[in-house]
């Protein structure tokens, strides 16, 4: 989603880290395409304006004119400010009395039904015990959506027909208080602001049951509506919080940036893709970070452990230790790394020289990639994976022939396995202290 801001911003922090000295008309200039950079991607002009009065304010002064490496403190600079103007992390609030009532609302569309499927699958991975409520008795196939949902997840759907919806909250907490469930995810139907009847309902259910958190969730693909969506819902009810969904789209995502600033209220996740566990917390110094072009080390490590089997993981890395790594490694990894999620969002996440040359590869390219490999490997015999070294001429061809790609592809594959293993083997030699280089 931020794919072109990044791109514009990391030409330019390239260009100042250049620099030995920052004049205030260097700055003035960096300030000028910043904010045209900001306005392109879709970010509210009000935002645009107080943000770049704020950078300019502290580059201009004695934070940068004593600084050893000028262009960086800007750098620094801005990526502070742009974690400000993300607002503080808010975690989801689960104090008192059990269950708590976590209450979805937003516009038809917006994705409400998925995002309780993946916050129940979030909560789930924390130790709760999910009840979800098919709150909309408006769309017919709502109630099955979510029951479906539900069967993935093993959690229970409650949902009684021809029950007006406060009603249905009521008996649904009452249940989930029966059967020890520590959380309620109540799905509401989707609604306009104008649509004073169904806004009624929602505060005739927050009167009904008062939810712990009122999480509006929000489109990103809308762009600036999503502001005046936002506005629409919290001047009805209290909202507590946001979901941004498909944050992994190719819209310019500038909402995500103003909405904190010109609504007040905090994103508190953002989905990152279609499966249930792409839902993440949100971290305004991790998007921040990805915005910015300095990648999201921790977040590709949570996905990793979240996504790497343990034991798996232990042996290969004490097979490393050793200097040893094989083609079977390097399958096993690239079937791992599939469940982390698609490899273009891994891109955005890898810091330095080693991100920069991962995103300015396509998605699709990215994927197919990964795939090609992983079909060159499964084209060869489990001696062959262990010791490619036996690989001559004769056996390239028939791989080639097994996994329907060319000869130079195999040989392709070869050879970055060859730098692989070197780099490993100096990341053995010099204790880890090798990543630096690997990071840029």
């Amino acid at each position: 989603m931020f794919e072109t801001l990044t791109g514009r911003l990391t030409q330019l922090f390239d260009q100042l880290r250049k620099r030995g000295k920052l004049s205030e008309a260097d700055v003035d200039v960096a300030m000028r395409e910043v904010r045209l950079a900001l306005l392109e991607a879709d970010v509210h002009y009000s935002v645009v304006k107080d943000f770049i009065t704020r950078v300019r304010m502290r580059a201009v002064g004695s934070e940068v004119s004593k600084a050893l490496n000028p262009g960086q403190q800007v750098v620094k600079i801005v990526n502070e400010e742009m974690v400000a103007t993300l607002g503080e992390p808010a975690p989801l609030n689960l104090s008192g009395e059990k269950p708590r009532m976590l209450m979805l609302v937003g516009l038809q569309g917006s994705g409400k039904t998925t995002a309780a499927g993946k916050l129940a699958s979030f909560l789930r991975g924390r130790g709760e015990r999910v009840m979800l409520v098919a709150g909309d008795k408006y769309r017919p196939a709502a109630a099955e959506q979510l029951r479906t949902l539900g069967q993935q997840l093993e959690d229970p759907v409650f949902f009684e027909a021809n029950i007006k919806p406060p009603e249905l909250a009521k008996r649904a907490f009452q249940k989930a208080k029966n059967g020890g469930y520590t959380v309620v995810i109540l799905d509401t139907a989707g609604r306009s602001q104008l649509d004073e009847t169904l806004m009624g309902e929602l505060q005739a259910i927050v009167r009904n049951v008062p939810p712990a958190e009122i999480l509006l969730v929000v489109d990103a693909m809308i762009g600036q509506e999503a502001l005046h969506v936002a506005e629409g819902f919290r001047d009805v009810v209290p909202l507590t919080g946001l979901i941004m969904t498909k944050m992994d789209g190719d819209s310019r995502g500038g909402a995500a940036i103003s909405i904190r600033s010109v609504t007040g209220v905090p994103i508190k996740f953002i989905g990152t893709g279609e499966k249930l566990d792409a839902l993440e917390a949100f971290q305004p110094e991790r998007l921040a970070s990805r915005i910015l072009g300095m990648g999201d080390v921790l977040g590709l490590i949570e996905k990793a452990e979240a996504a790497f089997d343990e034991n798996q993981a232990q042996r290969q890395a004490e097979r490393l230790a050793k200097g040893e790594f094989t083609l079977e490694d390097l399958v096993e990894m690239l079937r791992s790394s599939k469940k982390m999620g698609p490899m273009s969002q891994m891109a955005d996440m890898l810091p330095g020289e080693m991100g920069r040359a991962a995103r300015n590869i396509s998605p699709e390219e990215l994927d197919r990639s990964t795939n090609r490999t992983e079909a060159i490997i499964n084209s060869m015999t489990p001696s062959e994976r262990r010791n490619p070294d036996v690989l001559n001429a004769s056996r390239r061809r028939r791989i080639a022939r097994g996994c329907g790609l060319e000869v130079q592809d195999v040989n392709r594959l070869v050879k970055q396995f060859r730098e692989m293993q070197k780099m490993f083997k100096m990341l053995q030699k010099t204790g880890g202290r090798g990543l630096s280089r690997l990071f840029g």
